[in-house]
């Protein structure tokens, strides 16, 4: 199959089968969508949002950079004078329902730590707007579903920011699976993990982010073996450790679990915010491998398969990619493949990620 071919592929969350990016009748809708580009307001101005999404706006198709939402004066006038943003389109957390009479903007991209989203979204939706959220959508179940049922109410779409689904190598992983060149699958092998991370990080307190390396970066290694199976598991064991208890006072350092899928699968997986880093991959089928390293990075994605060849499609930009498919969601009034029912569902794994790391014992899950 050509590399062309390749880029056609893509996830139908929760479904096992996948569907051509662009195809015939998308593009005719495509061709109709309106000229005017869907104003998204950044919520939350930190690194993230500094280096990645905001320069990624201003290489889509059907979104621009028309507001933003922060606690610091200072920091939105730099944004302000680089990106040209009207006063009038700057809020602060407490003032975010004055975007209700605003149609500058039309979504609220939220960026802010973990255990913030169900307020920003609440705030968000009760102004009209549509939310497009980083992962993982919220610190709990509940947090979740209330966030997915205010925008129901509100009529306003919720998306998760789950980049790695519309980046080609791991959209041409979810290919290989699907397709089954070889064979069915056995084994999927994930890990995501970074070194060193600094003890003052909102990320190290559990009120703000609700948890620790599993939240931040085991969710990628959870979302891998979901989209590449295309399966939800039914069974969670987990176990943690950690060698620095006193800064790992509040949340996990390192956790391993394994999970079993209804076809059979079995997935190891691992996330720790004290080891090499590492972002890898690994799917294991019947008569051969393939495996993505790095898999989750911002850029330079590649991996091989067992019968040597090269995984190894132009990435792009993902925040772009991610950004974009949301704006066309939103123009064609269609579902988003990452709408905040997909993040709920990895945040109940987590749960019971949590759950089998607190008793020794699996989990079931339903």
């Amino acid at each position: 199959m050509s590399a062309q071919s390749r880029r056609k592929f893509v996830l139908q969350a929760g479904a096992v089968a996948v569907a051509p990016i662009v195809s015939a009748g998308a593009t005719r809708v495509l061709s109709k969508l309106p000229n005017r580009k869907l104003g998204f307001a950044i919520c939350g101005l930190g690194e993230l949002a500094e280096s990645q999404i905001a320069p990624a706006l201003q290489k889509t198709e059907h979104c621009r950079l028309s507001g933003l939402i922060t606690d610091n004066p200072a920091k939105a006038q730099t944004w302000q004078a680089k990106y040209g943003v009207p006063a009038k389109n700057i809020y602060s957390y407490d003032t975010m329902d004055r975007m209700a009479g605003n149609s500058d903007i039309d979504v609220v991209y939220i960026v802010t730590p973990n255990a913030l989203h169900l307020e920003h979204t609440l705030k968000a939706a009760a102004a009209g707007k549509h939310v497009f959220c980083e992962k993982p959508l919220e610190v709990s179940v509940d947090r979740c579903q209330r966030m997915i049922d205010a925008c129901k109410a509100a009529k306003r779409k919720l998306s998760v920011a789950y980049r790695c689904q519309f980046e080609a190598n791991n959209l041409e992983c979810i290919r290989i699976a699907r397709t089954k060149e070889f064979g069915e699958l056995r084994l999927i092998e994930a890990s995501a993990c970074v070194p060193k991370t600094e003890s003052n990080q909102w990320r190290l307190k559990r009120a703000l982010s609700g948890g620790g390396a599993l939240m931040d970066l085991g969710i990628y290694a959870l979302q891998a073996s979901r989209y590449i199976t295309g399966e939800e598991p039914n069974l969670i064991s987990a176990i943690e450790t950690k060698t620095n208890p006193i800064k790992y006072g509040e949340v996990e350092e390192t956790v391993v679990w394994q999970a079993k899928f209804p076809s059979g699968v079995l997935a190891y997986c691992s996330t720790s915010f004290e080891s090499v880093q590492i972002a890898r991959v690994r799917a294991i089928a019947e008569r051969g491998w393939f495996e993505l390293e790095p898999a989750f990075d911002f850029s330079a994605i590649r991996g091989r398969r067992s019968d040597g060849k090269d995984i190894a499609l132009p990435s792009g930009d993902q925040f772009a990619a991610e950004m974009d498919d949301f704006g066309r969601c939103i123009l064609n009034d269609e579902p988003s493949k990452v709408s905040g029912e997909e993040g709920l569902r990895d945040v109940k794994i987590v749960t019971a990620i949590y759950e089998s790391m607190k008793t020794g014992n699996a989990v079931q899950l339903t």
